[in-house]
């Protein structure tokens, strides 16, 4: 097999297990195990609180003591332990604590991912792009597979098991990327470096100013990203889509995504990393700014398809640069810290704060999004105007 295939199935079940119980287990949770709307959001919270905390001392391990590939097959086969308690538990205490074992676990993984691709792809500009699209394939075949191939068409294999069936899917596939990560190309440590502590150099890369900026810009960026994934459904049953088909019409961006991921060598390319960043930044505030306007409706679900320019050249192009400009004995720290600023506090605080805002233009039952919208609006555009008069391409070593 080779490295690109193997990379990528590993890239296609990663987002698989996480894709298999995150889009219905908050309705599982609210209708059948009765927890509120603040329990559901306390337990959604603790992945990216995850990210947060874990990637840095999962990249000091990679970096300095374990094979990537090994460490990521001991985090999923451990992984696999508390979505099988899950799947059945029904106190909102059980499956708190359960699901802040399984994101102290698998919270790292996205950053090792990353990493392991670069280490092994010395044309990451070409090629991460490539490997990084089975990530979202994944995502939507995982929806298909659940929502689909088991519920509809084959209930018998789940459905005498009990409980939440996502999560019994989910147990089984993060087995199945245990089990795939011990074929992935071995990645060692670093032989030696700087300091014994990986990650303190990764903090040490803030001392940049142009590597800083391009972090608090990216901070910001993935605070409104939230925005997009909190309040697109209600705002878009409010303009007028059929009940229930928001996930439908949503999948305009994932498959803009994928389309996004296929061009991005040739963005990267033409552009560079820089003015690749560029487009992708800019991309927010159009979309937003279409938010704002409500109307007309086509015109709305044409903008779902600027979700590819605004993730793939802005957070995918974000991974390239920083494995460009750590120095090679921490790479998996410096994937641990985007990751943490992208992954963690960013959608940390962007939870808060997008229902922050929401709440603050509700009257009643009625939401004024045009003014919510314009929030991440100005955001936006403040970003971009930081990032094309600031920030430039530069060596942190």
């Amino acid at each position: 097999m080779s490295i690109r295939f193997r990379l990528s199935v590993m890239m296609l079940l990663e987002y698989m297990v996480w894709g298999s119980w995150y889009p219905d287990f908050s309705a599982y949770m609210g209708k059948v195990l009765g927890f509120t709307d603040g329990q559901v959001g306390a337990i959604y919270a603790l992945l990216p609180i995850g990210c947060m905390v874990a990637p840095f001392i999962a990249g000091q391990i990679a970096d300095r003591y374990l094979a990537t590939a090994r460490l990521l097959a001991i985090l999923h086969l451990l992984g696999a332990i508390p979505l099988y308690v899950m799947a059945t538990s029904q106190s909102y205490d059980h499956v708190w604590l359960w699901m802040c074992a399984w994101a102290m676990l698998f919270g790292p993984t996205l950053a090792l991912t990353n990493s392991i691709c670069f280490h092994h792809m010395p044309a990451a500009e070409g090629d991460f792009g490539l490997v990084r699209v089975w990530g979202t394939i994944g995502w939507i075949v995982v929806g298909l597979l659940l929502g689909v191939g088991l519920r509809e068409w084959m209930p018998m294999v789940l459905g005498p098991l009990g409980g939440f069936d996502g999560m019994w899917l989910g147990c089984a596939l993060s087995i199945l990327m245990g089990l795939w990560c011990l074929l992935l190309p071995n990645t060692p440590p670093a032989a030696k470096g700087e300091s014994p502590f990986a990650f303190l150099g990764a903090l040490k890369m803030l001392k940049a100013p142009q590597f800083a900026i391009f972090l608090g810009i990216a901070f910001v960026v993935a605070t409104e990203l939230m925005f997009y994934f909190i309040l697109t459904g209600p705002f878009l049953y409010k303009i007028g889509i059929a009940p229930g088909s928001a996930p439908a019409w949503m999948a305009i961006a994932q498959a803009a995504e994928i389309g996004a991921m296929i061009f991005l060598p040739q963005m990267l390319k033409k552009w560079g990393i820089r003015g690749t960043m560029m487009v992708g930044i800019l991309a927010w505030p159009l979309r937003y700014a279409i938010f704002a306007l409500g109307g007309p409706l086509w015109l709305v679900l044409a903008s779902l398809s600027l979700h590819g320019l605004c993730y793939v050249c802005f957070f995918t192009a974000s991974y390239i640069y920083v494995d460009q400009i750590a120095p090679p004995d921490i790479r998996a720290s410096a994937q641990g810290l985007i990751a943490f600023v992208l992954l963690g506090a960013g959608l940390v605080v962007g939870s808060w704060f997008a229902g922050a805002v929401s709440d603050a233009f509700r009257v009643g039952d009625v939401v004024d999004y045009t003014k919510v919208f314009l929030v991440p609006l100005v955001l936006t555009i403040l970003c971009a105007v930081l990032f094309v008069s600031f920030f430039r391409i530069k060596s942190t070593a």
